[in-house]
């Protein structure tokens, strides 16, 4: 959780519906009793303090180097894990990444995505929703000046319901086996798994506009 947000200024320490952002995903991770611990990566110590009032551990405080906008995701959740075995006196099998950001996602996702990871024996597991915009058939792009399709199959396509499907990943849920986590600089490999969810669990807060709906949902539930 950095502090440093811009497209949605403060929005982990921001009051949806009566509390923090963050409590959302702390709570879910609380009550799918799945995890030994429950860590909280941030770059500040007000969102430090907050995480640890609702009950996670927040005892170091990311890098400022791995907290900057162009930081990549990756090396900070491998400083957040390396810390956790340091303190904690032990090697983690499975790390879960939960985003503060999908507020959205239900327990019940967070346990079949788990167990999703374990029956398929993967080495990473990544959560996704099926996509609006299909590639093969309604998303452009322009290449030297010309308008064409992003994705091109043999035969043209002449219904959406033809196309591939093909799926939004949505940066709600993650599982590394810690192996993979320390070793590998991408999500796809031969052993990633793919868990879905529906559009309506799978908004990460980038803008204002995505705070709103979730403030809509959140608000209906």
């Amino acid at each position: 959780m950095r502090g440093g947000s811009k497209g949605v200024s403060g929005k982990n320490l921001r009051n949806l519906h009566g509390k923090p952002l963050m409590a959302y995903t702390i709570e879910q991770a609380q009550e799918s009793g799945l995890f030994d611990h429950i860590v909280v990566s941030t770059d500040s110590e007000k969102i430090a303090e907050t995480a640890r009032s609702y009950g996670a551990k927040a005892w170091f405080l990311r890098p400022a180097e791995l907290a900057t906008d162009e930081a990549a995701k990756l090396p900070a959740i491998r400083h957040a894990f390396m810390e956790a075995e340091k303190h904690y006196g032990h090697q983690f099998y499975v790390l879960v990444d939960l985003d503060a950001t999908s507020p959205l996602r239900k327990v019940e996702d967070i346990k079949a995505a788990y167990h999703q990871f374990l029956d398929e024996d993967a080495d990473i597991l990544i959560t996704a929703s099926p996509c609006r915009k299909n590639p093969y058939f309604n998303m452009v792009e322009i290449e030297n000046g010309r308008v064409q399709l992003v994705k091109h199959l043999t035969n043209p396509l002449v219904r959406r319901q033809d196309a591939p499907q093909v799926y939004d990943m949505n940066a709600s849920i993650y599982i590394w086996k810690r192996d993979v986590l320390l070793n590998c600089n991408t999500l796809f490999t031969d052993k990633t798994s793919l868990y879905v969810m529906p559009e309506e669990r799978s908004v990460d807060i980038d803008t204002e506009l995505d705070w709103k709906f979730v403030e809509f949902m959140t608000g209906k539930l």
